[in-house]
């Protein structure tokens, strides 16, 4: 039995240890790192948008589905967006980023909260199907892209 419990107490023990160094890698990202998977993320996001644009622009065919699962994960990417803007990651690769996020970064959290609002309440009406207001808050998402954009994005 106490070979047993020292198992277990050994397993415990490394676990705890792995956690706490991976905790301590993930606390430690490098700027390159951040930037990348910040535009991984958008580009996912765009992956997504595009066909819902189309749908809104009339440009393709309204898929009730497709709307609804694009909208879906859309909505699910934009919380993860503001982990990739740490501080110090305006540098250390290619960015579109400007310092004016880090500079007044309250601002910057406030318009991705805004997007991510927005965001999550074009994933619940996509579900309706009833295409007028789902235009409409497709249209609140855009604007919250917009607002930070023009502010936070060099074009």
């Amino acid at each position: 039995m106490s070979t047993i419990l020292n198992a277990v107490k050994k397993s415990v023990l490394a676990l705890l240890i792995a956690g706490t160094c991976i905790g301590a890698a993930s606390a430690q990202v490098k700027p390159e790192q951040a930037i990348a998977y910040r535009q991984a993320a958008y580009q996912v996001i765009v992956w997504n948008w595009g066909p819902m644009a189309g749908m809104v622009r009339g440009s393709i065919p309204y898929d009730k589905a497709k709307f609804e699962r694009n909208a879906k994960r859309v909505a699910q990417m934009v919380p993860a967006l503001i982990e990739g803007f740490p501080v110090g990651s305006d540098k250390g690769a290619k960015t579109e980023a400007l310092p004016a996020i880090w500079q007044n970064l309250p601002d910057f959290q406030s318009k991705m909260k805004a997007f991510e609002t927005e965001s999550a309440a074009l994933a619940k009406i996509s579900s309706s199907g009833n295409f007028e207001p789902i235009k409409l808050q497709f249209a609140k998402v855009g604007a919250t892209c917009k607002s930070c954009h023009d502010k936070y994005k060099a074009e």
